[in-house]
């Protein structure tokens, strides 16, 4: 296992969320850095999310930065202690840091909301959909990337297996559906598939169909991963460079109405699973 040449973005977000603390308490990294007797280039190398910091000097900041949110601390604190190698480690130097911070949030996330306008969402596809979308990048992968991608997908989905699985709530737009990766018998299998998911307890899938129209985020992958407080969530949007990660205040209130709008536009869960169990017949 290679080791890691940057922080990972939960790393890097504890970082930001101690340096917004301190700016908004107007500290100085000077500051900062005599009162955890430290010099200030470990202050930096911390909110940069590089050098680990202990609880008593977390605490020790948020005191002195006039921070009584005792949840929001205790969530960093919880963050700063965690910081562990999960099992997508084992991936890094094969498969881009991006992907493998993807499946680090999701293992901590409380709660995941997606919308998916083209794509079926990644943690309910099969292996045979999965494979026939990784034949699809540009430039080609090389068959043992492919491989890779397809092996990290199947363990990334094992985070909606157990007892402790979080609810997962994804919308799926009708034209997602009616994609056909790898042909007409994938394509199947991947509807009655998603058919099976829905009947999971901690999974609410709805459909947009077409008749519903014109909605916001058009087009735009989103995953919203609910972190232990709100203040922590966090929003993954798919681009053609990879994956971005948001998480101002401004960006995850916009994108929390946006996945509401997109909701309320959906069938039902019931009426959804009926839709795709129809579709599939079709094929």
């Amino acid at each position: 296992m290679p080791p890691r040449t940057s922080p990972t973005e939960r790393q890097k977000r504890l970082g930001a969320e101690l340096r917004r603390m301190r700016l908004a308490a107007d500290v100085s990294a000077e500051s900062a850095a005599g009162l955890l007797g430290i010099d200030r280039s470990k202050v930096s190398a911390i909110e940069q999310g590089i050098r680990a910091i202990s609880e008593e000097r977390l605490r020790s900041l948020a005191c002195h930065c006039d921070c009584g949110d005792e949840k929001y601390i205790d969530a960093l604190v919880a963050m700063a202690q965690n910081r562990k190698r999960g099992w997508w480690e084992r991936y890094r130097g094969s498969l881009s840091a991006a992907v493998l911070d993807i499946a680090e949030l999701e293992s901590h996330a409380t709660r995941m909301r997606c919308a998916h306008s083209v794509h079926i969402p990644g943690l309910l596809q099969t292996s045979e959909h999965a494979m026939a979308l990784f034949r699809f990048v540009v430039p080609p992968l090389p068959e043992e990337q492919v491989r890779l991608r397809l092996a990290h997908r199947l363990e990334r989905q094992r985070v909606l297996e157990g007892a402790t699985a979080p609810e997962y709530a994804t919308v799926v737009h009708e034209s997602a559906l009616r994609m056909q990766f790898g042909g007409r018998k994938v394509a199947r299998a991947q509807l009655e598939y998603l058919v099976h998911m829905s009947e999971r307890e901690n999974i609410i899938l709805r459909v947009l169909t077409f008749e519903a129209g014109g909605f916001p985020g058009a087009g735009q992958t989103v995953n919203y991963l609910e972190g232990p407080i709100p203040q922590l969530d966090t929003v993954q949007v798919d681009s053609t460079h990879g994956p971005d990660f948001l998480h101002t205040e401004a960006q995850l209130a916009k994108y929390r109405a946006q996945l509401d709008w997109t909701e309320r536009l959906s069938l039902p869960p019931a009426a959804s699973r009926d839709f795709i169990h129809d579709l599939a017949q079709q094929l």
